[in-house]
């Protein structure tokens, strides 16, 4: 569906706070909750367009994120993810561009292409690290993303990307990225970010809040790096006066 409905003038429907969605993302979360009725249709789901369907106690609960990405997708920017999650448990991230589809049962992480399953093997060897610049920006004057770019150890060690969509988390996971850097609140129960987490985890990644506590109700932001060396540099220039000095 996102494919189908790339390149054509879509109406945008504002939802408020510069934020908008298009008949694409709308189209392609029906899609995505016809597949899940179908399956399941005693579960509840929780759609970034529909938003709360089934009780939200229910013992499985799906988080979909049909389009994530939509200001790219709307410019003619195909840098996109469709995101799809059960709580807790498996989770996919698709990227409509390639073809690709990013997937995990809970315990192990493949990416299908052309029919054929590889297992994903994160790896930092890109040096190239995506951070989100997005706001609002929760955690300042204690951390902003832009200062990280800036730190002198960052310039000498990685190379920023900014794709402002999750699915740079699909990228970490298979080796394309060495890390992924986003402020906010918990994730780990957002449909922008719950199926690229469960990915991450499951692949091997290391995964934690910026302030290196575990994701959750407690955490802020996400720091997701392929090893744990990567992840424990990206940690020592969060927390390094270098980086608040610029506040």
């Amino acid at each position: 569906m996102v494919r189908n409905m790339y390149g054509q003038r879509l109406t945008r429907i504002d939802k408020g706070a510069g934020d908008f969605a298009t008949a694409a993302d709308v189209e392609a979360e029906e899609t995505i909750l016809g597949v899940i009725r179908t399956a399941r249709p005693d579960d509840a789901v929780l759609g970034e367009e529909g938003g709360q369907q089934g009780a939200a106690d229910t013992v499985r609960q799906w988080l979909v994120d049909p389009l994530c990405g939509t200001l790219n997708y709307a410019v003619g920017n195909m840098l996109v993810a469709v995101n799809v999650a059960l709580r807790d448990g498996a989770a996919a991230v698709a990227d409509p561009s390639s073809g690709e589809v990013f997937f995990t049962d809970g315990e192990t992480a493949w990416v299908r292409h052309d029919g054929i399953d590889e297992q994903l093997a994160p790896t930092p060897a890109t040096r190239l690290v995506d951070v989100n610049l997005d706001p609002p920006f929760p955690s300042a004057p204690g951390f902003r993303a832009v200062d990280l770019l800036a730190h002198p150890e960052f310039v000498e060690r990685f190379r920023p990307r900014v794709v402002s969509t999750t699915l740079a988390l699909a990228w970490v996971a298979a080796g394309k990225r060495a890390a992924y850097v986003t402020d906010g609140g918990d994730l780990s129960g957002s449909v922008h970010f719950a199926a690229g987490i469960a990915l991450c985890r499951a692949a091997g990644c290391v995964v934690t809040g910026i302030d290196g506590a575990p994701v959750g109700q407690a955490g802020r932001g996400l720091v997701v790096a392929a090893d744990a060396e990567t992840h424990g540099l990206l940690m020592s220039m969060i927390r390094s006066p270098a980086v608040n000095a610029q506040v």
